[in-house]
Formats: C-alpha cells, sequence, structure tokens
C-alpha cells in the first residue's frame, strides 16, 4: 500500500473554497509565519477516502477477531454504551459549563452519572468512597498510593516502603517509585501465588504498603488474601488492590471485604469501555473510610434539594491528578454497561470468563506444558518450553496466531513463567469461537515438532513480515512498514 504522499498528483485538490471577499488582518508575528508552504499531499476527496478506508481494514481488534491478550482482558464494547455516551445532552456538554444555571440546569446529568457510579463502584468493591479522575488502571495506581503516603504523612509516620509480588503488573512497582518509595519483591511459592511466609519475614515498621493482583496475573486466587491484609495491618500498613483482573471475581467477591484499604477499576476491562490504541480510558479509585479526606478534589456530591454539585472542600486532598472530574464519556459507558447487566449480569460475567479460561486451559493441556495447573479464574499462563527443543519459541508461536486470523495472546509476562503465553478469553467469546482458536493452537503445537522453519518464518499473511523488533522500536523506518 502506497503511502499518501506516493499517491499525491500535483494541482490535485478535494476541496476548492471560495475566495473570501471580506477583509482579513493577520496579527501574529510574520517571524511565525510559513516562508512556504506544507508538504502535504496533493489528493482528491476520493483519494483521501479510499486510503483511510483502505487502512481502516488493517486494524485488528475486538470487532473483527478474538482478542486473547492475557491480564488486559480484552472485552466486547456494547454498541448501545457508544451510541448512549454519544447522546447531545452528553456529548456537547463543555466541561467549564456553571453546575446551575437558573432557567435550567445544564449539567446536572452528567453530574448525576457521576455521582452514581461512584456510588455503584463503592458497592461493587466495598469501599467507602471513589474519585472518578484518573485516566488509566496505572493514573488509578499512582493516585492510590499518593493517598497511601498522604496518609502516613499526617499520621507523622516515615514509612519507605512498598512491597509487591514478582508476578505483580510492572506499573505496580512504577507508581510506587514515582510516589517516593522504595519497592521490595517478594516471591511467589510453589503453587505460583505470593509467598505469605517470605511476605511475613519483609514486614516491619517500614512498610508503607502492599500492591496485590487477586486473581494474579497467573489467573490464581490466593486463598491467603485476608490473612494477607490482617498482616500488613498489623504493621500499620495498607493493602492496595490492583483492578486489573476484577472481571473474574466482580460481582461474587468485594475487595473490601477481603480487606483491602484501596482499590482501583479498569473500567474498560471489567465494565466494556474501549480500551487500547493510547486512546481515552478511566481508572477510579475507590478507598476505605479513614483514606476519605485525601481524595482527589474535586467530587460529586448530592446537595439537600437532589441537585448535584463539586466539592472542593478537602484541606487533606491530595490535590487534582487530572483535569476537572475525570473521562466523562468512559465513565457513561461503563454506566450503561452496569446498568445493562445489573446485580445477576454481573455475577454471570465473572462465571462465564472463569469457565471460559478453564475450558481453554484443559482443552490445551495436552500440548503445551503448564507450570500451574490447578483452577484458574479469568485467565490461563501456559509455557512453550516443551516446544524450544525444536527451536521454537513463545513468540514464534504468537506470530503464528496472526497467520491464524487472531491476536497473540500476551507473551513472556508473567516473568516467572518461561516462555509464556498468557491466554484470557474473556466471558463475550462464544464455544465455537474458542474451539476454533484452540485447533489453531495445536496445529502450532504440531507445526512446531514437524515444521518448525514455518514458525520461525512467521507471520507471512501480514503486510509487515517478521520484523527485528528491537531495531524497529530504536530505529522507526515509516516507509519500509507499507
Amino acid at each position: 500500500m502506497k503511502l499518501a504522499f506516493e499517491k499525491s498528483v500535483k494541482g490535485r485538490r478535494g476541496l476548492r473554497i471560495a475566495k473570501s471577499d471580506v477583509p482579513t488582518s493577520i496579527n501574529l508575528n510574520k517571524k511565525l509565519l510559513r516562508k512556504v508552504d506544507a508538504e502535504l499531499p496533493e489528493l482528491s476527496e476520493l483519494d483521501v477516502v479510499r486510503h483511510f478506508t483502505e487502512l481502516s481494514r488493517r486494524n485488528f481488534g475486538v470487532d473483527t477477531n478474538f482478542y486473547p491478550l492475557g491480564s488486559c482482558t480484552m472485552k466486547y464494547n456494547p454498541k448501545v454504551c457508544e451510541r448512549i455516551a454519544a447522546y447531545p445532552g452528553f456529548a456537547h456538554l463543555h466541561p467549564l459549563l456553571p453546575q446551575l444555571r437558573s432557567g435550567g440546569m445544564l449539567t446536572q446529568g452528567a453530574l448525576e452519572v457521576v455521582y452514581e457510579m461512584d456510588n455503584i463502584l463503592q458497592e461493587i468493591c466495598g469501599m467507602d468512597a471513589f474519585t472518578m479522575q484518573p485516566m488509566a488502571g496505572a493514573h488509578g495506581e499512582l493516585t492510590g498510593i499518593m493517598m497511601m503516603a498522604a496518609y502516613h504523612q499526617d499520621r507523622g509516620s516515615k514509612k519507605s516502603i512498598i512491597l509487591a509480588p514478582d508476578s505483580a503488573h510492572g506499573t505496580n512497582p512504577a507508581s510506587a517509585a514515582i510516589a517516593g518509595y522504595a519497592v521490595k519483591t517478594v516471591p511467589s511459592d510453589e503453587n505460583g501465588l505470593m509467598s505469605i511466609d517470605a511476605m511475613k519475614e519483609m514486614l516491619n515498621d517500614d512498610v508503607a504498603g502492599l500492591m496485590l493482583t487477586c486473581p494474579n496475573t497467573l489467573g490464581l486466587f490466593n486463598p491467603h488474601v485476608k490473612e494477607i491484609c490482617d498482616a500488613v495491618h498489623g504493621v500499620d500498613g495498607l493493602v492496595y488492590y490492583d483492578g486489573a483482573n476484577l472481571n473474574a471475581i466482580v460481582g461474587k467477591v468485594r475487595p473490601g471485604d477481603l480487606g483491602f484499604d484501596i482499590v482501583h477499576v479498569n473500567l474498560h476491562k471489567t465494565f466494556a469501555t474501549p480500551h487500547g490504541g493510547g486512546g481515552p480510558g478511566a481508572g477510579p479509585v475507590g478507598v476505605v473510610d479513614k483514606l476519605v479526606d485525601y481524595l482527589p478534589i474535586s467530587t460529586v456530591i448530592k446537595r439537600a434539594d437532589g441537585t448535584f454539585a463539586l466539592d472542593y472542600d478537602k484541606p487533606k486532598s491530595i490535590g487534582y491528578i487530572a483535569p476537572f472530574y475525570g473521562n466523562f464519556g468512559i465513565i457513561l459507558r461503563a454506566y450503561v454497561y452496569i446498568m445493562m447487566a445489573g446485580k445477576e449480569g454481573l455475577e454471570r460475567v465473572a462465571e462465564n470468563a472463569v469457565l471460559n479460561a478453564n475450558y481453554i486451559k484443559e482443552k490445551l493441556k495436552p500440548y503445551y506444558d503448564i507450570e500451574h495447573g490447578q483452577l484458574c479464574k479469568h485467565e490461563c499462563v501456559f509455557s512453550a518450553t516443551r516446544q524450544t527443543k525444536n527451536g521454537v519459541h513463545a513468540i514464534d508461536i504468537a506470530k503464528g496466531l496472526i497467520d491464524e486470523g487472531y491476536h497473540p495472546p500476551t507473551m513472556y509476562f508473567p516473568m516467572i513463567v518461561k516462555e509464556a503465553l498468557m491466554i484470557e478469553p474473556t466471558e463475550c467469546e462464544s464455544k465455537e469461537t474458542m474451539d476454533a482458536f484452540i485447533d489453531a493452537m495445536i496445529e502450532l503445537a504440531k507445526k512446531a515438532e514437524s515444521q518448525p522453519e514455518t514458525l520461525k518464518a512467521a507471520p507471512v499473511t501480514t503486510s509487515v513480515g517478521r520484523l527485528d523488533e528491537t531495531k524497529a522500536a530504536r530505529q522507526l523506518n515509516i516507509a519500509s512498514l507499507v
């Protein structure tokens, strides 16, 4: 496919504007104006439409194919959520519109959505209050750890250490480090769970808190989680719940009831809003009562007269961590999803997510190694170590899946599993889709034995073949990618 610049024809136009008969004046400093015209492609409207339509056909997403990206919970985003988010009464609002206005309340509906979503997430997660400001899960992590730091500082404590399992998402230690903490890693035990004995040995008065994903990145639920929380509380520490895997237990278990003090929720991973592409996100953070004073400003409150307003009266707040009160369009989509699902629907989400993951795990166990084969929750982690005897690695299996029409699963994570392939089907996928994916994975395992060279060459059906990924990241050459 040619670049738009390569399709350019001198003098071709997609739009012709009549010459203005209105006097104009330019107040800009003339030194700031271009001396020559911008070198833009010259194309007709049809050229442009065809170019970008062809590009769109090369996109890969949940709307086009199965996307078993472990730990990322790539759920289908119902189109009704998109439609309601596009309602003019929501989409055309500006965040600087007044909260109240005589003759009409322009923003009351939006404020009510934020307020109701706050209360809904409190109920789902067992928390006492939420902030809707964070723009992503990692942003939520940082917000939560900042509140943890504010809490300890307010008490005159100089705690300096955050504990995180060796199976944690990489954003956990990053968020803790940005907040000024030293991070110590807790090893996993023989069952793939964070070792409670090792953690207890690391607990002391310098520990500010523990960051824990539950279920963990192996898809395993730690049966000692309440004991873990109690132990951390025993040294006046706080326990942070990484909500990346909440989809596995939503409606079934509330993190607050397990002993967690802070929770972040990836709305796209649990309540089906758009995911990926660097686009809009939301990672609301909930806290227990003793941390409410440290929530970011502002929060939405309900007045005695039934109207809604923004509350800035929080002298101990960590301040703003995002503009206004969060990414409203994403919050709205999640609100619609929850309203459609209801309590029973959210319970079925967790049930089917767990069922689907275990179905794939059992079907593929004869063909790929699995270090921890016990009942999993939402995702299962295989290892391609069996295939390495023929020179085939996890990345080769992943590239082979592309030729089969599937997005690769997460590779080489968690790092405690060699040649890891982390698969998460979510609750959205049908048995027929999963069976076709399983057949593809089995075929790749057979090719690894009989035709390993074919996997080393994959993918061969895409516009771009196997890249030197390190070089591509360091020496990006756009012209070579078409």
